[in-house]
C-alpha cells in the first residue's frame, strides 16, 4: 500500500531467496551450519526444513547471524542507489525481525503492523494452503522466535492495526504515509548540502 502511494519498496524476503540460491556464499554457509538436509534434489534450499532445522533446534540466532548481514548489506546497497536518484523520497524495509534483529537503528521510522493471533493463523493457512492446526503450529513457532505484538507496538513509531477492514487499513496507511511525506519534506528543508531518503 506503501508503494502505490509513491514509496520505494525493499522486500528483504525476496532478498533472502536470492542468496539462498547456489553459488552465493550465505548458500553455502547455510550447509555447512545446518547441513545437507536443507537442500532440496535440485540443490536449492528447502526454506520449509531450513526452518524446521532453525526453530525446532533453537538456532535461530544462527541462522539470522549467517543471513542478517548481507541482507542488510544489500538493502543498504538498494537505498543508497535510491536515495541518488530520489533525493526526500521514502524508503519501506518490510522485514519480520527487524526489531529482533537490532536493526532499528538504521532506519528513520519503524511501522509496525498488527493484528489478533487468531488473524494471523487465519491469513497464514490461507497463503500457504494449510489446515488450521497446522497454521496455528507454524505461526506459534514463528511468533516464539519474535518480539510480542506490545514490544513492537512500543518500539514503533505508527502502529497499524490490520485487524479491521481493508477500508479502515487504507486509512491508516494514507494517514502514516500523508506524515512520511511530510518529514520527508521537513529533512530536505534542513538538509545542509543534500536531500535524503526517509527509510523505514
Amino acid at each position: 500500500m506503501l508503494e502505490r502511494r509513491g514509496a520505494k519498496w525493499i522486500d528483504a524476503d525476496k532478498i533472502v531467496h536470492a542468496l539462498f540460491r547456489p553459488g552465493q556464499p550465505v548458500y553455502d554457509d547455510l550447509v555447512k551450519h545446518f547441513g545437507p538436509g536443507i537442500v532440496r534434489s535440485d540443490g536449492t534450499i528447502d526454506r520449509k526444513k531450513l526452518a524446521d532445522a532453525a526453530f525446532g533446534a533453537n538456532r535461530v540466532r544462527e541462522l539470522n547471524e549467517i543471513v542478517h548481514p548481507v541482507v542488510i548489506a544489500e538493502q543498504e546497497r538498494v537505498m543508497d542507489e535510491y536515495e541518488k536518484k530520489t533525493p526526500a523520497g521514502i524508503v519501506v524495509v518490510e522485514a519480520a525481525l527487524m526489531l529482533e534483529a537490532g536493526a532499528a537503528k538504521r532506519f528513520d521510522k519503524i511501522v509496525t503492523v498488527i493484528c489478533t493471533r487468531e488473524q494471523k493463523i487465519e491469513r497464514f493457512a490461507g497463503r500457504h494452503a494449510l489446515n488450521d492446526a497446522a497454521a496455528e503450529r507454524e505461526v506459534d513457532r514463528r511468533m516464539a522466535a519474535q518480539w510480542p505484538d506490545e514490544r513492537k507496538a512500543r518500539a514503533a513509531d505508527y502502529v497499524i492495526d490490520n485487524s479491521s477492514s481493508l477500508e479502515d487499513l487504507e486509512q491508516q496507511v494514507d494517514h502514516v504515509y500523508q506524515e512520511l511525506k511530510t518529514a520527508a519534506a521537513h529533512s530536505r528543508q534542513h538538509s545542509q548540502n543534500e536531500s535524503r531518503n526517509i527509510k523505514l
